[in-house]
């Protein structure tokens, strides 16, 4: 039986933050886009797909409490002038106070199959895309003399590599040594930069293409292997980024925090065990998260 959670929060704690999300119209992004928006902050989600970005606004906006809102923008980014674009945009009303660096894109696959467009399609989103955002928002709080939060969605493979996601283990280790180089680097102005580190927290969009086949929930995507034995919940993490975003951990800089049930100190906690599957798994794996992202490409060209 899971224990019951009351919030640990003062209900306004995030009443005059302004956090942009990105990533923030599906899965952890828009979850950690609740919580904030719901703590009194002005929210900022960014995402390609304009239907989905609008349905979250309209859900999140209506669960808004102590002076928070939320707003969207279509953004792709993996595209620095996009990026630079939409946070003008938004310091047209105000700087931001933080950043969350969401966005995310990942498969499993052998190493041996991952096509040049299949790597750069990973490391454009996850590491391209935090780099851009990041530096967007650091220049102009430098430049401002203002403080800044960054907290960029990692995992636990950043330690212990993981077969199988190749693409992402390289994109997500590079965004973890951006997060020590400029903790150090951005100290001296009050911009703190950080990392979480998320086990396994469900969500239908990265389900899909993490564990498309029975066979492929292995280690990585499994409660059994977690020793508090059992997956992550929302508020769990949402309580960590608010920390994260609030004034009450204004020392802490240049960490990556594992939320992982102790996932990744008891191994096996990646996709290693992916190597019992056959060629025909393989492919039926394969022809499953294809399928998903053509119907994503589909929505995206309809304006879904």
């Amino acid at each position: 039986m899971e224990d019951s959670m009351s919030d640990p929060f003062r209900p306004d704690v995030l009443r005059g933050k302004r956090i942009l999300v990105t990533g923030g119209g599906t899965g952890l992004g828009k979850e950690l886009s609740r919580a904030f928006v719901a703590r009194g902050a002005a929210v900022h989600i960014c995402g390609r797909r304009p239907a989905v970005l609008e349905q979250t606004v309209a859900e999140l906006g209506a669960q808004a409490q102590h002076g928070g809102a939320i707003e969207a923008h279509v953004c792709d980014v993996r595209e620095a002038e996009q990026i630079e674009s939409m946070v003008e945009t938004i310091w047209q009303t105000g700087p931001l106070t933080g950043l969350v660096n969401n966005a995310a894109a990942n498969f499993i696959a052998p190493s041996t199959e991952i096509s040049p467009r299949g790597f750069a399609a990973v490391r454009s989103t996850v590491m391209d895309g935090a780099l851009f955002s990041t530096l967007a928002c650091g220049r102009r709080w430098i430049e401002q003399g203002l403080p800044g939060s960054v907290v960029s969605m990692l995992v636990t493979w950043v330690w212990t590599g993981s077969a199988y996601v190749l693409p992402s283990a390289m994109a997500k280790t590079a965004v973890h040594a951006m997060t020590m180089s400029l903790a150090v680097e951005w100290g001296r102005h009050g911009i703190r930069v950080n990392a979480v580190a998320p086990g396994p927290f469900p969500t239908d969009s990265a389900w899909e293409k993490l564990s498309p086949i029975p066979k492929a929930n292995v280690g990585a995507v499994s409660s059994e292997q977690v020793p508090m034995r059992r997956f992550g919940r929302m508020e769990e993490l949402s309580n960590l980024l608010t920390l994260l975003q609030s004034d009450g951990c204004n020392y802490l800089t240049g960490q990556n925090i594992a939320i992982d049930g102790g996932h990744h100190l008891a191994a096996p906690s990646t996709f290693a065990d992916l190597s019992q599957l056959t060629a025909s798994d393989w492919a039926e794996a394969k022809a499953v998260v294809r399928s998903r992202a053509e119907a994503e490409k589909a929505e995206r060209a309809a304006g879904k």
